[in-house]
């Protein structure tokens, strides 16, 4: 495995009698684009707040970027990027307006239109956020999570309702951040998407993790098992047939 960047060992979060987080132990690998999965309430989202420093565990060890949580919370913020709901935004400023002052609090010198260019937002830069799309709005949301050129960027179901082109643009952008050298940790619900985009995948049931692995490594550890699907998969799927007709790019007003 390539340098650690994040280490999590035998985490545990509990609420009174309920854990909603059961012992997870993981690493991630610097560079990669890693996948946390799971049905809702499994208690990824738990585990990402804690490794983010926005909720409180219970027991356990977090080491990121060889700093320990424990001890260094403030420092590990500052090497990260979380993606902010819509809710976390200003609502009478407009884009350019909300990385300035974004850029004030990480006390930043960011150039607001080249950020915004970075995530195709330039011609956006005087709209209020509640003016955009939804692949705007999630596109400007990434962008908020890279004002402090963060090392690592978490990325939270960050795909879910846009339309397949949307999706696809922000698939391409995902992917470019880890080129430029940025770890991703991603959850989502989409699993092509997780199959698409992430070297390795946790699948996370009841708060523990219950297979960890590339998706090519699980999707041939079942093959091994004698698994078959009952229809023939074919080489293309409806998405595709869907943005080979109406095209990939986007569409926006």
């Amino acid at each position: 495995m390539l340098n650690a960047i994040i280490s999590v060992k035998n985490l545990v979060k509990k609420y009174g009698d309920f854990t909603a987080v059961n012992g997870i132990s993981f690493e991630v690998s610097e560079g990669e684009i890693f996948g946390l999965l799971g049905p809702n309430g499994a208690g990824k989202t738990t585990t990402l707040e804690i490794i983010e420093t926005l909720r409180d565990k219970t027991s356990g060890e977090v080491i990121v970027d060889g700093m320990n949580l424990d001890n260094s919370p403030q420092e590990i913020k500052k090497i990260i990027g979380v993606q902010l709901q819509a809710a976390g935004y200003y609502p009478n400023l407009n884009l350019k307006q909300i990385i300035n002052l974004f850029a004030g609090l990480y006390n930043r010198d960011v150039d607001a239109m080249e950020l915004l260019d970075s995530v195709n937002l330039r011609d956006k830069a005087k709209n209020k956020f509640k003016e955009l799309s939804g692949g705007q709005k999630q596109r400007f949301s990434i962008a908020t999570t890279l004002i402090n050129k963060p090392k690592i960027i978490f990325l939270d179901e960050p795909t879910t309702g846009l339309d397949p082109q949307a999706r696809r643009n922000l698939w391409e952008l995902i992917k470019e951040l880890r080129q430029k050298g940025a770890t991703v940790v991603i959850t989502t619900h989409y699993l092509d998407e997780a199959e698409v985009l992430c070297d390795r995948v946790a699948i996370v049931d009841a708060g523990t993790i219950i297979a960890l692995d590339s998706p090519d490594g699980l999707i041939d550890h079942l093959l091994a098992t004698g698994f078959t699907k009952p229809k023939e998969v074919k080489g293309a799927n409806l998405e595709d047939v869907f943005l080979n007709l109406t095209g990939k790019e986007l569409r926006e007003a």
